[in-house]
């Protein structure tokens, strides 16, 4: 774990790219490690803006855009966008991600992306250590919801359990990506591993819209502007769902589980898996969302009786008060276009708090046998997305 480490961040203003830049810039493991950061985001993002400590190992590169011409054009592109440092890149965080509504074409195109980027910084930096992939919980089936295979899907979940079957396996971009990176790396001196994170709870400065910390964040925000302090808020998904149990994985400890990965493992763990979760032990809503509301001053409870009438959506709630969210803003001169947009991705939030209905708690042994030894409460991941927010003008 000497010094001089010189990371390259694919997706760095994504919720989990965000964090990986924090913690090396806030010199995690310690002080000494991290020479230089290139946080590579998909559109631009000023220092000011990203809320990221002022530091002259810290270097935003915007513009690179992985599918743009050959794999030459790429690598010119990278080389005079990144500089001479590029040469000197030790470590390597995948966290790249282009979202599309049609299957095939996503896996063609995040496979494509992987196999650029890597493929280019091998070519490009005789420094290389370490390769991190991020894919996540889809490796267990969990998006597939009631179609997921129950008969391999044992809890809790383990990275030993085998890949979902066809035709579910044919269209996860995961598998081709670690297929390909799996054979490509073989022969190399650098190492490698995947981590596998479940929902990912996080903090970030601009429009995301797949954050669901960001978009609770504004949910009790505002419902304790229209409610009061004090009022009861139920919880807005389903009952099932209320008692599921599962493992958050903030952004903050995927970052410090995978840079720990990334510093330690041996060459003989090489092209590994491993979880990374918050915890050694579950939660579910039941527990976390009172915490949840205590922060906002409300009283957290759970779901309303479907045939009352008065059950909660957040998306629905947030754009029937829209009005009174655009008087936080100006009251409270919070930074606009963050509680609602044409670019929501439609239903994400639904998908997350009502369909991910049954028990998903991960297994966590492998992560903790590697010497990482650090937990982290509820509130802890949680508030500190909340306090993250409220510094950035984000909610009130």
């Amino acid at each position: 774990m000497t010094g001089n480490k010189s990371a390259l961040i694919f997706g760095a203003s994504g919720v989990s790219g965000w964090a990986f830049v924090n913690e090396i810039l806030n010199d995690y493991p310690k002080k000494g490690v991290w020479n230089k950061v290139y946080a590579l985001t998909n559109r631009p993002l000023t220092q000011e803006d990203s809320e990221w400590p002022k530091d002259e190992r810290l270097s935003i590169v915007s513009g690179i855009d992985l599918l743009q011409g050959s794999q030459d054009d790429l690598e010119a592109v990278m080389k005079e966008k990144i500089g001479g440092g590029i040469s000197k890149i030790t470590h390597v965080y995948y966290l790249a991600y282009k979202a599309s509504n049609d299957a095939q074409k996503e896996l063609e195109e995040a496979l494509a992306m992987f196999k650029r980027a890597v493929t280019a910084i091998d070519t490009l930096s005789s420094a290389l250590d370490f390769v991190v992939l991020q894919t996540g919980a889809k490796m267990y089936g969990c998006h597939l919801l009631e179609n997921r295979p129950k008969d391999i899907m044992h809890l809790p979940l383990a990275e030993s359990l085998p890949r979902v079957p066809p035709p579910h396996h044919d269209l996860l971009f995961y598998h081709p990506q670690l297929d390909w990176l799996t054979s490509f790396a073989a022969n190399k001196s650098w190492n490698w591993c995947d981590t596998r994170p479940d929902i990912i709870i996080g903090f970030v400065p601009n429009q995301n819209f797949y954050s669901l910390g960001s978009v609770l964040g504004i949910y009790l925000s505002l419902f304790r502007a229209v409610e009061g302090k004090n009022a009861k808020c139920p919880f807005p998904g389903s009952g099932k769902s209320w008692v599921a149990k599962s493992l958050d994985s903030s952004s903050d400890m995927i970052a410090r589980q995978t840079i720990h990965l990334s510093l330690t493992l041996p060459p003989t763990k090489k092209g590994e898996a491993f979880n990374v979760a918050d915890a050694k032990h579950y939660e579910s809503w039941s527990t976390k969302w009172p915490q949840l509301c205590a922060y906002f001053g409300l009283i957290g409870t759970g779901p309303s009786p479907p045939d009352t009438g008065s059950n909660y959506e957040v998306r629905k709630y947030i754009r029937k008060h829209i009005n009174v969210w655009n008087e936080l803003e100006k009251k409270h001169g919070l930074k606009t276009g963050h509680a609602d947009s044409s670019k929501i991705y439609e239903g994400f939030e639904y998908f997350l708090l009502t369909q991910f209905d049954f028990d998903r708690q991960y297994d966590m042994t492998k992560m903790y046998l590697t010497g990482f030894e650090e937990e982290r409460s509820v509130m802890q991941a949680w508030g500190g997305v909340f306090d993250r927010m409220r510094g950035a003008k984000l909610i009130p």
